[in-house]
């Protein structure tokens, strides 16, 4: 588990910085617009991988069959059939979305984007079972010369053509290269077509309220984009999206995190069977907790100051967005080692519930914060709706004998405390972004 998580860690640090020092590049080379779309761009993506998402990854790391040939050979080629019709959707959809947001680029820009979800599609599932054995140094490599290889051909491209195109053909360039080295790179057997009626039975089983939770999953963290993509102008929605990337760092390494780690450690050692099991994951989920609170805590306090230190005056208000976003963030990040135990027992209908619950939250708070107060009452709703789905999280860890009330006190204090010293040494920036009435 250790070995794993380090090495989760190593790669998310070593991506997003990588990620970061693209971004400070792009930046100079395109306009805050290419941003915008690349961002609704990449939204519309989301939604088409989410509102099809069957839980072959999950069904892999927790069925009991998840090294049998046969079910592998099956939840591959129900993964192919949804990249086909994902690439299908995404060239039939694109005609309405320009017309939403009144931006004819998307026109062109989302089929050509699409054709990487096509392309994923055909991603092996050795990947898969390395992660159900936390194996995962090749992963974990062949993770990083994919995102080096993506990023590394944005810029070229951003330097030749100065155009937003550079960022969506890097996406197919980077998906190319992932399909065809996790293929011949990890060990495994190779995949063939096959549809076996018991393996469909146990993944459709599985995978249809994985299903329902993707969708609700895709409006909890996609409905900020999707409202105020439509709100605001596409030059302040890019300056938005460039305070978010600093400030989501440390709650999307979490999420992978617990992701990677977390089920086949639910799995093997669950907290209910004996009181030492539960012991060692409070001692485990203490540390994650500790950790990536002071990591959003250091994004909290000097995120303006970060800003005004690597990007030019057009970004400068990104760096209130930062600040706010990486409060607001707190509540979801104690609570983020809960929500894998549901799909560790195999109970991906409690998780629906926990995912429809969020998804409604965000969505409802986000909207009435941008109504009453534009884009400062988005981030308090923003923060509001993590809050507020508090009690269904506990509702899930308890009945999975999860819940642990004396870590979610101590880390609300601590909490608590982080966020109300950032907002002070920032309150000079916050109210700026709010007198400029976006």
């Amino acid at each position: 588990m250790l070995r794993s998580s380090l090495l989760t860690v190593g790669s998310f640090g070593f991506s997003q910085a990588l990620r970061l020092g693209s971004n400070l590049i792009l930046t100079r080379l395109l306009f805050p617009e290419a941003f915008g779309l690349m961002a609704l761009v990449s939204v519309f993506l989301m939604g088409l991988m989410q509102f099809s998402d069957v839980g072959v990854t999950p069904a892999i790391l927790q069925s009991k069959r998840g090294d049998d040939r046969d079910f592998l050979d099956t939840a591959w080629t129900i993964q192919v059939l949804r990249g086909i019709g994902l690439w299908l959707s995404a060239c039939v959809l694109a005609w309405p979305m320009s017309l939403f947001y009144a931006e004819p680029q998307l026109l062109h820009l989302l089929p050509v984007a699409g054709l990487s979800l096509f392309i994923v599609g055909f991603r092996p599932t050795r990947m898969d079972s390395a992660n159900r054995h936390l194996l995962l140094g090749r992963v974990t490599l062949l993770e990083l010369a994919t995102q080096t290889i993506g990023v590394g051909s944005a810029v070229l491209l951003a330097w030749a053509t100065g155009s937003v195109w550079s960022l969506v053909l890097s996406g197919l360039i980077s998906s190319l290269f992932e399909v065809i080295a996790n293929s011949l790179l990890l060990a495994g057997g190779r995949n063939r077509f096959r549809m076996e009626p018991e393996a469909r039975h146990e993944l459709v089983n599985f995978g249809k309220w994985i299903f329902l939770s993707t969708v609700c999953g895709f409006f909890f963290s996609q409905g900020d984009k999707i409202l105020i993509g439509k709100y605001l102008s596409l030059d302040a929605f890019g300056v938005y999206n460039i305070g978010y990337f600093l400030a989501s760092f440390p709650m999307l390494l979490g999420g992978i995190v617990t992701r990677k780690v977390l089920i086949p450690i639910y799995r093997e050692s669950p907290p209910r069977e004996s009181r030492q099991n539960f012991l060692r994951l409070r001692k485990m989920r203490f540390s994650v907790t500790g950790a990536l609170l002071v990591l959003v805590a250091s994004f909290a306090v000097c995120g303006h100051a970060l800003v005004e230190l690597m990007y030019d005056e057009r970004y400068l208000a990104a760096g209130a967005v930062t600040v706010l976003i990486a409060c607001m963030q707190m509540p979801q990040i104690i609570v983020q080692t809960y929500d894998q135990a549901a799909l560790a027992a195999g109970d991906s209908r409690s998780f629906f519930v926990l995912a429809l619950a969020r998804a409604l939250l965000m969505v409802g708070c986000i909207l009435v914060g941008l109504e009453t107060h534009g884009l400062i009452g988005a981030l308090l709703g923003y923060g509001a709706a993590f809050a507020l789905a508090y009690p269904v999280v506990v509702w899930l860890a308890r009945r999975m004998g999860v819940w642990d009330p004396l870590h979610d006190l101590c880390f609300a204090l601590f909490g608590a405390a982080l966020a109300a010293l950032s907002i002070t040494l920032n309150w000079s920036a916050v109210t700026a972004l709010s007198a400029q009435g976006w």
